[in-house]
């Protein structure tokens, strides 16, 4: 048998400096025990730095060291985030932090420890006790003017992790330069036994932990019913739902009651919060598999409507049954069939606003143009789309209506400035409805939309490269990509090259332009005939993702089965030269 490697000197110092700190007997114990082991590689990862506070907070595996989720790691980001809150907001004690958890593992004690060290600072702890959606949380910063929230989730993620999600005072979440200020301030602190905290039940009786409950939940569940078009037709519906082991399963009964559904029923082994997720490996609606339980469901109920929340409810999955056979619907297919009904059915108004992220299917660009609204594309993420939407509203005067990511996630109206899988559930219920009322299904209705704005197709591929040499790979396909463009990908000339990164577009006659976006590691190629293919590197993984959109015209008299053939021979033609170009594989 083979003798573990002797654990480094300087790790060892580290190592024990760290667990002399850490509040939680439970990592304490963990680190011990990988001393003993001499599991050098096990904790010189743990140890390789501290977990990067980046896409809208913290995300990462549970576990001991400052490269995991833990009861330190959360004390000391919490610590950071109040210090730049009190320097950013006005007033900011009085109006305080939101916090709300999830039903994962450690969630609870997280947010405790969140409360101990905002209280501690003198600022209000306006806290959720019981397991909260996170869209609940931003609609509660807004509802209570407060200076910031903070939800302990991971979202989708599998069951051994979790997180730390910022909202700012505006409701959204937080965007550069605040994401980097935090982090400095965290960077900054000294000691962990320095950062101050306040006890819990202490701080409750000096009236710096207030408890939220039911009023901002009846108020948010007023603003979902809002979220309906037509509510004066009746929801004549099966819809079959699963909470995926989430925190979604009570608020879309009562949201979907008050729409009139007519029958809902529920898978229940997954209805109730367990952060084991027993039934499902990876709780993303996404993943192969996870919709399986419900489908079944359906089937034997007979649903007319299929939907599905990620754990902390703010992304939904939606398939339709449709000549007697459930058909899922895509991410963008559901973001472009809501922008289009909310639009064509909602409240006609001038200057009316939809936005979504660059990955998602540029067909929103043409059903906001067909209805005379603005329609914006941004960075990845509802961070982006949101904070965006409330510039566009203070400088232009615009109204929201709608915005998505192609990742199932949608934000209906402007009382959540997030995604919200709830609302989103309410809105795709009532279009059901509405098409139910004329003889259609959603799919018809998505057939109707390509024949009036063309055809979009999407594709995606992600190519998982982990490690060290996983990274230097992925960095040499983005230098080739703004390098080297190919002349052309699938028979369609490349047009144009958008660098995010250097803020340029290129085109083929070498004229260029200005991006008016934020520096991104994003490259897309423009190709002739309105399609495109885009590259970028995972914000949260190690994975490099490409997309790729074509764009048909249906013709008159034309089976939607015989343009479809048409769109997807071009799609798998550009997608197959593109790989050839960047020597990647599925």
């Amino acid at each position: 048998m083979l003798r573990a490697v002797s654990i480094d000197a300087a790790l060892r110092r580290q190592v024990e400096a760290w667990r002399d700190e850490d509040p939680d007997p439970r990592t304490r114990a963990e680190l011990d025990a990988l001393l003993a082991a001499e599991d050098q590689a096990e904790l010189a990862d743990r140890f390789s730095g501290m977990l990067a506070f980046g896409t809208a907070g913290l995300r990462g595996l549970l576990g001991a060291g400052p490269n995991r989720m833990n009861r330190a790691v959360v004390l000391r980001a919490t610590a950071g985030l109040v210090a730049h809150v009190k320097e950013s907001v006005a007033n900011a004690e009085a109006r305080g932090v939101v916090i709300g958890y999830d039903g994962r593992r450690m969630s609870a004690e997280l947010a405790r420890d969140v409360a101990e060290v905002v209280a501690a600072a003198g600022l209000s702890a306006h806290v959720f006790e019981s397991v909260t959606p996170t869209p609940l949380v931003g609609f509660a910063v807004r509802r209570l003017g407060a200076a910031a929230g903070v939800v302990v989730t991971a979202s989708h993620n599998p069951p051994d992790y979790n997180g730390y999600k910022v909202f700012w005072a505006n409701g959204a979440q937080i965007v550069p330069p605040h994401d980097a200020a935090i982090a400095a301030k965290i960077e900054a602190l000294g000691p962990l036994g320095e950062i101050p905290r306040r006890d819990y039940e202490e701080s409750r009786r000096a009236g710096l932990v207030v408890a939220l409950g039911a009023e901002v939940r009846a108020a948010y569940l007023a603003s979902v019913r809002a979220c309906a078009v037509h509510p004066e037709i009746p929801a004549d519906l099966t819809v079959a739902y699963t909470a995926m082991h989430g925190v979604g399963a009570s608020f879309v009964r009562e949201a979907l009651a008050s729409r009139g559904v007519a029958r809902l029923v529920e898978v229940a082994e997954q209805a109730e919060p367990d952060g084991g997720f027993p039934t499902v490996a990876f709780p993303n609606p996404e993943e192969p598999g996870a919709m399986d339980l419900v489908l079944a469901l359906a089937e034997r109920e007979s649903a007319d409507l299929v939907l599905a929340n990620d754990p902390d409810a703010d992304r939904l999955a939606v398939s339709v049954r449709h000549h007697g056979a459930y058909v899922p619907l895509s991410g963008n297919e559901i973001g472009c069939l809501l922008a289009h009904y909310l639009l064509e059915e909602g409240q006609a108004a001038p200057n009316r606003l939809v936005v979504a992220s660059l990955v998602s299917s540029p067909m929103i660009v043409a059903i906001g143009r067909a209805h005379g609204a603005w329609a914006e594309l941004t960075l990845t993420g509802h961070k982006w789309i949101q904070n965006r939407a409330l510039e566009l509203e203070a400088r232009e005067g615009v109204r929201y209506v709608f915005g998505y990511e192609e990742a199932l996630g949608y934000g209906v109206g402007t009382a959540v400035r997030d995604k919200d899988g709830i609302s989103a559930a309410v809105a795709m219920v009532d279009m059901a409805a509405w098409c139910h009322s004329q003889g259609r299904t959603l799919i018809d209705e998505l057939e109707r939309a390509w024949r009036r704005y063309g055809m979009y197709l999407s594709d995606q591929v992600s190519v998982v490269l982990p490690g060290r040499d996983g990274a230097a790979r992925i960095g040499e396909i983005m230098r080739a990509a703004r390098r080297q463009a190919p002349a052309s990908l699938g028979g369609c000339a490349v047009a144009a090259v958008q660098d995010f990164e250097a803020g340029v577009r290129r085109a083929a006659d070498g004229q260029e332009s200005a991006l008016t976006f934020p520096p991104s590691d994003v490259v897309i190629f423009e190709l002739d005939g309105g399609h495109r293919a885009m590259l970028r590197p995972s914000g949260t993984e190690p994975k490099v993702k490409f997309y790729f959109d074509v764009r048909i015209e249906v013709g008159e008299g034309e089976a939607i089965a015989d343009a479809r053939s048409r769109g997807r021979a071009l799609l798998e033609g550009i997608v197959a030269d593109f790989r050839r170009a960047f020597d990647v594989s599925r």
